[in-house]
């Protein structure tokens, strides 16, 4: 169980992601906010009911008693009960009807955080809930990338600290960082201020020494493995990502285009853009990460192995190697830190965040793209699901582990131990990659 949280801090960061899902709600028009029938996207308008429902379920009616506040609710927006092809027929609450009702559940949860310490019971589910809702914030900003609509706009509130964009860079060579390994705990223990089910529990592994890239692979150099004909060498390719390449027919990733005056360009939401050559090589999926590794010579870190760069640090004596949240320590990311929270609209090139390097000289490890990683996603030992019991136990052994949050990914629930988890075939999300020496 948590710690017990401060009733204001629970208040604000719920408030905040309701700020951010209305933004992202701003100025689509009501058929863009149905959209194309898709596998791997939602109709808007019914996600946006389905996170105020996922609010009032756990805390309001599950945990409190309170009544229903939809007459419809559990018909509609319980994402385990609808099948994912029957949310584009559903006779759905429109966009005005479902905005008071996020109001409504908002002001309802609020009412109930007043001043003081909350229980934990309370300090768990509210910040589950968020950060719940925070990640459908981050699912609706790639949604609007992935459909060609316009960039939002994100406005700071009272709660957070302004986003500046990074203007201090430090070189990074082309070397890989030495990375010493050694036992560790890869996950959560118990007494931890919070922890997602799929981090359940700490448990010793053994890290053999490696040695891992100090960035992401960037724009310029997957550039090399497009033009020297990458996703055309089958060779480089599983049988199973050579499935995926024929099926989809892939040339180049995805948000891609040559132009012959002005080389490859890239789309950012509905914009058009010459492609960044120092930012993260960003909307590729774990096929690709795999089939550039292959060309390049190179593998993608182990799961274990990117929890240890990203968390593991000399003690203040230097004798041992201690776990601390965050690649930098114990602080809260900053944008010195990392590029997250979704101000700057994109990633931005991996020379920034020269505060957010650990140790051994890795940067970006949190924040810009989330980075892919060699593993399966699979239950910890001892593993065992929580209220939203279908949050993590229905993808493991069909998922691939992310690591690190991306530009779009909220500060207040991203660390070092945190386990994202997708398809190998999904290239919509921010998804990029960091390489390791074989």
């Amino acid at each position: 169980m948590p710690v017990k949280q401060n009733k204001k801090y629970l208040s604000a960061i719920m408030q905040s992601a309701h700020q951010r899902t209305l933004e992202l709600l701003q100025g689509l028009t009501d058929r863009q906010l149905i959209g194309p029938e898709s596998p791997i996207l939602n109709p808007i308008l019914w996600e946006i009911g389905h996170v105020g429902w996922f609010h009032e379920h756990f805390i309001l009616r599950k945990e409190h008693g309170h009544a229903p506040l939809l007459d419809r609710g559990d018909q509609l927006y319980d994402s385990i009960a609808v099948a994912h092809s029957r949310r584009w027929n559903l006779s759905l609450y429109s966009f005005e009807e479902i905005t008071y009702y996020l109001e409504k559940v908002l002001e309802k949860c609020l009412s109930r955080l007043e001043v003081g310490l909350a229980s934990e019971r309370d300090s768990y589910l509210y910040q589950f809930t968020t950060f719940h809702e925070d990640m459908h914030d981050e699912a609706f900003t790639w949604a609007r990338q992935t459909l060609s609509y316009p960039s939002p706009i994100f406005h700071h509130d009272t709660h957070e600290r302004n986003f500046v964009r990074c203007i201090k860079t430090a070189p990074l060579d082309d070397g890989d960082a030495y990375i010493p390994g050694g036992r560790f705990e890869l996950g959560a223990r118990s007494d931890s201020a919070f922890l997602f089910d799929n981090e359940k529990w700490a448990h010793q592994v053994t890290v053999a020494p490696f040695r891992m890239a100090k960035s992401p692979v960037t724009n310029a150099e997957f550039e090399e493995f497009v033009e020297q004909g990458g996703y055309k060498n089958l060779a480089l390719w599983s049988e199973d990502g050579l499935k995926w390449l024929q099926e989809v027919e892939a040339e180049h990733p995805v948000y891609w285009r040559h132009d012959k005056v002005n080389g490859w360009r890239c789309r950012r939401f509905d914009r058009w853009i010459n492609l960044p050559p120092n930012e993260p090589i960003m909307h590729v999926c774990w096929y690709e990460a795999q089939a550039f590794c292959r060309w390049a010579g190179r593998r993608l870190p182990t799961e274990a192995e990117w929890e240890f760069a990203a968390t593991m640090k000399p003690s203040p004596d230097g004798k041992e190697l201690l776990k601390y949240p965050y690649p930098w320590g114990n602080k809260l990311p900053t944008p010195d830190h990392a590029c997250l929270d979704g101000f700057s609209l994109s990633c931005i090139p991996v020379d920034c965040c020269i505060a957010g390097e650990n140790v051994w000289g890795c940067r970006n490890l949190i924040g810009n793209v989330w980075e892919w990683t060699f593993d399966t996603f699979n239950p910890f030992p001892g593993f065992t699901p929580d209220d939203y019991k279908e949050y993590s136990k229905p993808l493991f052994g069909s998922t691939k582990v992310l690591r690190g949050g991306s530009w779009a990914t909220r500060s207040r629930y991203v660390d070092g131990k945190y386990r994202n988890y997708f398809q190998p075939h999904r290239r919509d999300i921010f998804g990029g990659f960091r390489t390791c020496a074989l």
